[in-house]
């Protein structure tokens, strides 16, 4: 059969068609590509943990979501003031771990200023940590509580709240008590209405501090008139925790920390 010419390039282009069947020849298959077929491995992908996809063992794609990470391993972090938006997440983790499995533990870090913060304005209100101190002892589930940082005021109050005989900090912690801080504006009457919530709310905190450390309460007002800083070791005596961690191993067996959850 006569050859097409191009007009591209002068470049002849020949049918490939036989003269009397007319039928295309299939093209000859390389011995590479039939080999590359032969040892392609389709890896193995698994959804892992806080979300991303494991590859064989190896993370791929974006990194994971880092809340959703810890809350799958049973870890609640408060790393902030006790403000509305932060305990609300809290408590709302709290219910869900119980709804999850209400026989395993819970493990809380705390990493806080309280209701007040670093330069000790008042930001929060006592009623935020009496809701997750309340949240803590409803749920049937127990509350492990570290201390990783600082436990200050009504944060302090949560941390002696935990599981007893389960409440840590790690060497450099440092626990603080002092009087819960108010602020009122108004009509003298109104101003007497909040300075006698304070009191109230004063008197409940060091109620469950009291009830939590095994200190009376004249013993626990006297101390908190003016603000007053525990090392570990003294907080351990004081009986707001129950021990000191030098290393994760000193944790209960099964409890995951950061790190540990972090290769999951």
């Amino acid at each position: 059969m006569t050859a097409f010419v191009s007009s591209f390039a002068g470049a002849s282009v020949r049918p490939q068609f036989q003269a009397q069947g007319l039928q295309q020849t299939a093209p000859k298959s390389s011995k590479r590509s039939v080999a590359a077929r032969r040892v392609r491995v389709t890896p193995r992908a698994m959804q892992s943990a806080g979300g991303g996809t494991m590859y064989d063992g190896a993370r791929a794609g974006p990194p994971p979501d880092l809340p959703s990470l810890l809350l799958h391993n049973r870890i609640v972090y408060l790393g902030m003031s006790l403000v509305p938006a932060v305990t609300e997440l809290i408590i709302a983790e709290f219910l869900y771990l119980q709804y999850e499995d209400a026989s395993k533990p819970v493990y809380m870090y705390i990493n806080s200023t309280g209701t007040s913060s670093a330069d000790g304005q008042n930001v929060g209100f006592e009623t935020e940590a009496f809701a997750v101190a309340d949240t803590m002892n409803y749920v049937k589930m127990p509350v492990h509580t570290i201390c990783v940082g600082q436990a200050f005021g009504m944060a302090a109050m949560l941390l002696a709240s935990g599981e007893k005989t389960h409440r840590a900090a790690l060497p450099n912690a440092t626990i603080m008590l002092h009087q819960p801080r108010g602020s009122a504006q108004g009509q003298a009457s109104d101003i007497a209405i909040k300075a006698k919530e304070v009191l109230y709310n004063r008197r409940q905190a060091f109620d469950i501090i009291a009830e939590r450390s095994g200190q009376p309460v004249e013993q626990i007002e006297k101390d908190a008139m003016r603000t007053k800083y525990f090392t570990p070791q003294e907080a351990v005596d004081y009986g707001l925790i129950d021990k000191v961690l030098l290393s994760e191993k000193e944790l209960p067996q099964k409890a995951p920390t950061f790190l540990s959850a972090l290769d999951k």
